[in-house]
């Protein structure tokens, strides 16, 4: 057998398994976040126990970040109170948390003007092929993939997200 063949036969092996590894979902074991604050016209994240901040971060928005979201497809990032309501750790977009938009007075405010409220919108990471774009999501929260392991490792469900202008 040639030494080309055996390393397919002996390797193969090794290369599904490594095609079907998952992401090691990271862990933190500090002061709990309580709550998590975002500021769109700085573009500041920041993590809070409490009072104090744990982290902050710089992020980008979507591609028409003024003004709060009315609808699906505007482009723009919810302004209010908000919850972290689910996670994914197989994002598109690296890891992502879920928030909690639309709520009802949301989804009413689009009915009125008669469109849908939209939804899935998230704080995730970052693609390489858009990394360093300014405003390039379709409403979410984007940060540097190693960020995103931070926030999704400090941040549990249930977690109240203020969204500000």
């Amino acid at each position: 057998m040639s030494i080309t063949r055996r390393t397919m036969i002996l390797g193969a092996p090794a290369l599904l398994a490594a095609c079907g590894a998952r992401q090691t979902i990271p862990t933190y074991s500090g002061p709990p976040v309580t709550s998590v604050m975002a500021f769109k016209s700085s573009r500041s994240l920041y993590l809070m126990s409490g009072s104090e901040t744990l982290k902050a971060y710089k992020f980008q928005l979507g591609f028409n970040p003024q003004g709060p979201k009315r609808w699906e497809g505007d482009g723009r990032t919810p302004e209010g109170v908000y919850r972290i309501d689910r996670r994914n750790p197989n994002s598109a977009y690296h890891l992502s948390i879920g928030i909690s938009y639309p709520n009802a007075n949301d989804r009413a405010l689009a009915r009125a003007m008669g469109r849908e409220p939209g939804g899935d919108i998230f704080i995730h990471g970052t693609p390489a092929q858009v990394a360093g774009r300014p405003d390039w999501t379709a409403g979410c929260i984007a940060v540097m993939n190693e960020e995103m392991d931070e926030i999704y490792a400090m941040v549990r469900d249930n977690t109240q997200i203020i969204l500000a202008p």
